[in-house]
């Protein structure tokens, strides 16, 4: 088993981007190239501004190559939670930001030749009780009654159309949602924002951005009209003060088997739908495009656990779902972070002068598309207003720079799990 990720072990950094030199000056800074500043980068170049994407170590290398690949409808948040905290006119305006978001994808790769294997087969919300059904029922209607948005709602006797794991007993399926190969997707994303114009400068780690105009950087100095932090849970303490205190950096930890046969991969995840469990401490779950099972967690909320032990746990959560992978083998096993905000949502916004975009909370893949076209758009002037920018960024008084209450939370979690709450 290699303690690395499957994704960019199955398709490695192409090698032609990422060895610009670091300029003096530029029109807009990026820091970081993951797929919001990759897709920021794009939208700026392609309007005529010089951009620079700087990078701590090599493109993509944060969460963006790694994750699960999914792009999955709607906000992290959820309706009835967006409404009660900002009104209709927002939560709907959020909603259909989340949509869209998906649609960009699609339209990126086919204007950009982008080969990830992107297919919308749909994904699925999975319950274990009748309760996790009759919850189903209640968001399939209001989805249908308030947002015009179809699901269906599969129940004990259809389950298996779903999944073929003996744990689950309904499941609430949409058609609208997909996924894609994120290494080759983020990959793909640097080669267009380079033939647009951009420079992708790796091992150029941003030290600290003052006045939000000039970067110190590992590798010398930049001057820039505009500066754009875009970090996400991998946002540190110094480089923008302020800016960690209002994302979380929480651990997800992913495993793939080895290579499933055909008639097995449609026995396990017929469709070949992205799935996850309805909990707090949730379970998502796919094929990747050679056939593999992937199955990702949180285990206890925390960054850097040991890649051993996490395998073994989420083997025990493959074979619990699936008994029929019994003595598959794991090949490999990784982590990513994931940036959560307080409220759920991701943000654009100012501090000390420059720009930040953020918050995905583990829908990144597609959000983070549309959010960094999105602050692209907003800094170059060609958009006048994104509903990320105009809803407050909150934080919390006992959140510095460290997370440590993410134990506690953890604890909490699974309390509320385990009483279906």
């Amino acid at each position: 088993m290699k303690l690395a990720p499957f994704w960019t072990d199955d398709f490695p950094h192409p090698g032609d981007v990422g060895r610009e030199r670091l300029p003096a000056e530029v029109d807009v800074a990026i820091v970081g190239g993951g797929i919001t500043g990759l897709m920021a980068a794009r939208r700026l170049a392609r309007a005529g501004r010089e951009v620079a994407v700087l990078e701590a170590g090599r493109v993509g290398a944060g969460a963006s190559t790694i994750s699960g690949g999914m792009t999955i409808y709607g906000p992290k948040a959820g309706m009835r939670r967006l409404v009660k905290a900002f009104g209709w006119d927002t939560a709907r305006e959020i909603w259909q930001a989340n949509l869209d978001c998906i649609d960009l994808v699609e339209k990126v790769v086919t204007q950009e030749g982008i080969d990830c294997d992107f297919r919308r087969d749909g994904a699925a919300s999975l319950g274990y009780t009748d309760r996790d059904v009759a919850a189903f029922a209640a968001d399939a209607e209001y989805l249908h009654e308030e947002l015009g948005f179809a699901t269906e709602l599969h129940g004990p006797d259809r389950i298996g159309e779903v999944v073929g794991g003996p744990a689950f007993r309904g499941a609430l399926v949409d058609d609208f949602s997909g996924g894609l190969h994120p290494a080759k997707y983020t990959y793909g994303l640097a080669q267009a924002a380079v033939r647009a114009g951009a420079r992708i400068v790796e091992h150029a780690e941003v030290l600290e951005v003052e006045g939000g105009r000039r970067l110190r950087t590992a590798r010398g100095e930049v001057r820039a009209g505009d500066v754009l932090v875009a970090t996400n849970g991998y946002t540190k303490s110094g480089v923008l003060a302020g800016l960690r205190r209002r994302v979380v950096p929480v651990g997800s930890y992913v495993v793939v088997t080895e290579p499933l046969p055909s008639d097995l991969q449609a026995e396990l995840v017929p469709r070949n739908r992205m799935l996850w469990t309805a909990r707090r401490f949730l379970n998502y779950f796919r094929l990747t495009p050679d056939g593999r099972l992937l199955m990702g967690g949180r285990h206890d909320l925390r960054t850097g656990l040991d890649l051993a032990a996490s395998a073994d746990r989420l083997r025990d959560t493959i074979t619990g779902f699936f008994p029929q992978l019994t003595g598959t083998a794991v090949t490999h096993s990784w982590s990513g972070r994931v940036g959560v905000t307080f409220d759920l949502n991701p943000h654009i916004g100012h501090l000390d002068g420059a720009w930040y975009a953020l918050g995905y909370s583990g829908h990144g893949m597609a959000v983070a598309t549309y959010v960094g076209d999105q602050v692209g758009g907003l800094i170059a002037g060609e958009v006048d207003r994104s509903v990320f920018a105009a809803i407050p960024h909150p934080t919390r008084v006992f959140y510095r720079n460290r997370p440590w209450f993410l134990p506690a939370a953890a604890v909490l979690y699974r309390m509320l799990d385990r009483a279906g709450r």
